[in-house]
């Protein structure tokens, strides 16, 4: 269990971690400071090394999560509750991956920033939301056996 524990932690980390600090800093700091062919060329690249790592997150959070969920037998409510927003919060990030991810990507190949821009304002809100739901479910995982 305690492996387990591990993994979901450092999987939780990384990716909400890594959502913070995109939302947070990078891009309002890229789009202070660079014009858009350089922000969303730089954008498209980290977020191609970010999400890479991200799917090793949402791997090890499901595995790590579904793991510990059969050895509890009947989880509790706020163990249920995580694994709700957890499953919508990879949804999400499934959508961004495959939608306006992939179009941000033909957009700076292309050089078609007007398109990109719109594709980045998408997934800045997308990840807004994921963030705003990953903060929440640590909330819930924090304190929630303290409320059994």
């Amino acid at each position: 269990m305690i492996i387990a524990k591990f993994l979901h932690i450092l999987g939780f980390t990384v990716w909400v971690g890594g959502m913070f600090f995109a939302h947070n800093a990078l891009r309002p700091t890229a789009a202070t400071v660079l014009e858009p062919p350089q922000r969303l060329t730089l954008l498209a690249g980290v977020f191609s090394k970010f999400f890479t790592w991200v799917w090793v997150s949402v791997a090890l959070i499901l595995g790590s999560g579904l793991y510990m969920m059969a050895l509890m037998g009947k989880p509790p409510l706020y163990v249920t509750l995580m694994f709700v927003l957890g499953i919508i919060m990879m949804l999400i990030f499934a959508h961004i991956f495959f939608a306006p991810y992939r179009r941000l990507l033909r957009a700076v190949a292309t050089q078609e920033w007007k398109a990109g821009g719109a594709a980045m304002a998408t997934i800045r809100k997308l990840v807004g939301i994921n963030l705003i739901l990953g903060l929440v479910t640590i909330v819930i995982g924090t304190l929630g056996p303290l409320l059994r």
